[in-house]
């Protein structure tokens, strides 16, 4: 009989339950070495029995929630006796669809364990080149990572009509395209510059926000009121990080 931890069998962690991997190990795990496709399970900060599927989908990362309820496991519009029965379901590589239309195949589960070289380096050098400094100045700090991708309609800057753009948010940068199929981004935007995100009424849509950068104000509408309250509540925490310097 296999050994459970966290409801998951010993069988399912070797493969790909990551156990208490977190969110931003998870993004930058499958945004470095995934491909589009990519995706793992791993533990949620909402408590036991809880779970989180991490999915690569091109240059994002997706979250979804895999609960407990009734001794089944939910997600999506389907229930699991078992866990091991969720698992066995990846085996068919399911479709997946988020809020923003995007859609995904789940074909590249990503192994817990993955085969590595006993290699390391000689230390040649080793020397201080600052004195008088000690543990309380070493301040740990790594790029605020919390993905998003998706079509929003965008205000052009001189003709102030609305076109649909493609939409890719990573670490501080805000891309847009043309199409989500074009590689080259019609204009990057520094969040680092931007001042304040946040529901705009002024203009004669709904479901629309504006980011407030120096030198213009970028207004963009989703489709649903859903769908922008998840751009503006990303968007203020990537300012808040970028606040706080990491």
């Amino acid at each position: 009989m296999d050994t459970h931890v966290h409801g998951v069998s010993m069988a399912t962690r070797r493969k790909w339950y990551h156990s208490d991997l977190s969110r931003h190990a998870a993004e930058a795990l499958l945004l470095n070495n995934g491909v589009d496709g990519s995706y793992l399970l791993r533990n949620s900060n909402d408590g036991p029995e809880c779970f989180a599927l991490s999915v690569r989908a091109k240059d994002s990362v997706k979250h979804f929630h895999v609960t407990r309820r009734d001794n089944c496991y939910m997600f999506g519009f389907n229930e699991f006796p078992t866990l091991e029965d969720f698992v066995k379901h990846f085996a068919n590589q399911p479709l997946l669809g988020s809020d923003t239309g995007t859609l995904m195949v789940l074909k590249n589960p990503y192994p817990w364990r993955v085969e590595e070289p006993s290699i390391y380096e000689s230390v040649r050098v080793h020397t201080a080149i600052q004195t008088g400094r000690n543990e309380n100045d070493l301040v740990p700090n790594a790029p605020a990572l919390g993905t998003k991708e998706g079509y929003l309609i965008k205000q052009g800057a001189f003709v102030k009509n609305w076109k649909q753009r493609w939409f890719t948010l990573s670490r501080y940068e805000l891309k847009y395209f043309r199409d989500r199929e074009c590689d080259e981004p019609i204009r990057t935007l520094d969040l680092r510059e931007c001042s304040a995100v946040q529901f705009d009424y002024s203009q004669d849509r709904v479901n629309c926000f504006c980011l407030v950068f120096p030198e213009r104000t970028f207004y963009a509408c989703a489709k649903t009121g859903v769908e922008a309250d998840e751009w503006i509540k990303i968007l203020k925490w990537k300012l808040s990080q970028i606040r706080k310097g990491q």
